[in-house]
């Protein structure tokens, strides 16, 4: 463990965004040479994708870590906060990436047991680049050379949950993620006259209220739907009435058919409103990952997997969907899998009053690592031996 947690601790003190990680990229191949693994690096962006053929034949399991950070400021105090200012690994991909790193050291070891390959997937672009999506498009599951991938797993941390847990569920795991930008035009001018303009802030205001009405009426509240508003842009001095006002947010569900459904609902709300006021109103809505769905006999299979490597009390079977996404929902729409939660809640710190992932203060009790390391490796000799 002492070898993860520094790979951890150094990928935390320099965190990368995006798709472009060239030092993360060099840490992982730094800390797998020598193990004789198949390794690829990405074309386009910072990927790493290696196999490990066990010394029998069978199909392939594929094990997944993301690498990126967050374009946010950290204020941890830790002694190896990030030293990039903006940039923080808030959600932990740092201890994914060295808890996988560590895995396939272990699994090199027991190459022996496995009838079978192992294909280890370090990701970019998690928070919200299609990493996932990029690393399929350059041919990360290429049955020519991966094998045939039969199952997909993944763990996720979170300061959410009881250290060394492992949570999960089948079906709908987290929900799908889409930003919408809509834009109310009207006529600006004097704020000392407003009848004679078309004021789109009042207009933009009541898109907004109408909005979480038609949520709470329209979507059936056994297959919800989450619209934020989370930015609302008009105006650039006082006594100014101005031509334009934007509304920005997220829209988050649990099923496809919702997504389509919210997505019509927000045209004909905005384009309705804003025409009863004599004004216009253009929608977009930027589709970012579809729901995260795990397999039901994969996620069966991963919590029985974690039940028998760390007892039942350990394991706590969700009794909902996380409203967050992922993109490792690209990888489950190819290929039957599942992801798990690790519960990685500071000892000092009671379970759901630690600060959370994609917090300026988000820190994690690095000794929950060695279950996601454990939980890795017994999921691979489960699904090949």
């Amino acid at each position: 463990m002492p070898d993860t947690i520094a790979l951890r601790r150094d990928l935390h003190r320099f965190p990368e965004l995006g798709l472009a990680l060239p030092r993360t990229q060099a840490k992982i191949l730094e800390a797998l040479d020598g193990l004789g693994l198949n390794v690829r690096v990405g074309e386009n962006v910072s990927s790493v994708s290696c196999v490990l053929d066990g010394d029998r034949e069978g199909p392939t399991i594929l094990l997944r870590a993301d690498m990126d950070a967050l374009p946010m400021p950290e204020d941890t105090g830790l002694d190896f906060a990030s030293h990039t200012d903006g940039v923080m690994h808030g959600c932990g991909h740092d201890a994914h990436t060295a808890m996988l790193v560590a895995a396939a050291r272990i699994l090199h070891q027991c190459r022996g047991q496995l009838a079978g390959r192992v294909l280890f997937m370090f990701q970019p672009g998690e928070e919200g680049h299609h990493g996932a999506r990029c690393m399929i498009e350059e041919g990360l599951l290429d049955a020519d050379r991966v094998g045939q991938v039969f199952r997909a797993f993944a763990v996720h941390q979170t300061p959410a949950y009881a250290s060394g847990t492992i949570s999960g569920r089948a079906g709908p795991f987290m929900a799908s993620a889409d930003f919408f930008r809509i834009v109310v035009t009207g006529r600006g001018g004097h704020a000392a006259g407003p009848h004679v303009t078309r004021d789109p802030i009042p207009t933009a205001c009541e898109i907004v209220q109408a909005i979480q009405t038609a949520v709470a009426r329209r979507i059936n509240i056994f297959d919800p739907a989450i619209i934020s508003v989370t930015q609302l842009i008009a105006g650039t001095t006082t006594n100014v009435i101005p031509e334009t006002a934007e509304i920005r947010g997220t829209i988050r569900t649990l099923s496809n058919d919702t997504r389509v459904a919210v997505s019509e609902m927000l045209q004909r709300l905005a384009a309705g409103i804003a025409a009863a006021h004599e004004m216009g109103a253009a929608v977009e809505v930027d589709q970012v990952y579809p729901v995260t769905v795990n397999d039901e006999a994969c996620a069966e299979w991963a919590l029985s997997v974690a039940a028998k490597s760390f007892g039942a009390e350990r394991v706590i079977r969700m009794p909902r969907p996380v409203m967050g996404s992922e993109d490792f929902s690209y990888v489950l729409n190819e290929v039957p899998g599942a992801m798990v939660l690790l519960g990685t809640c500071p000892p000092d710190i009671e379970p759901g009053h630690a600060a959370v992932n994609h917090s300026n203060r988000m820190v994690i009790d690095e000794a929950a690592m060695a279950t996601g390391v454990e939980m890795y490796v017994q999921a691979a000799l489960s699904a090949l031996t």
